[in-house]
């Protein structure tokens, strides 16, 4: 399940969907080659995303991961 609290390099490994999704949104999750640092809620804080946007976000992830 994913969280706020999942580290990026987690959600990169374990659901490699959520790079394009994360990257249509303004979030990058990769940085040459990479993963970035942190969790999802810190990079989308970075980007100036509220808590109720970041849920949306968290949401709809963990609606692509079981379909």
């Amino acid at each position: 399940m994913i969280t706020k609290d999942i580290q990026i390099e987690v959600l990169v490994e374990q659901y490699p969907f959520s790079v394009r999704y994360l990257m249509e949104k303004g979030i990058r999750c990769i940085m040459c080659g990479e993963p970035i640092w942190g969790t999802l809620e810190e990079a989308a804080l970075e980007k100036n995303f509220d808590q109720e946007t970041i849920a949306g976000f968290i949401n709809d992830l963990n609606n692509m991961a079981t379909n």
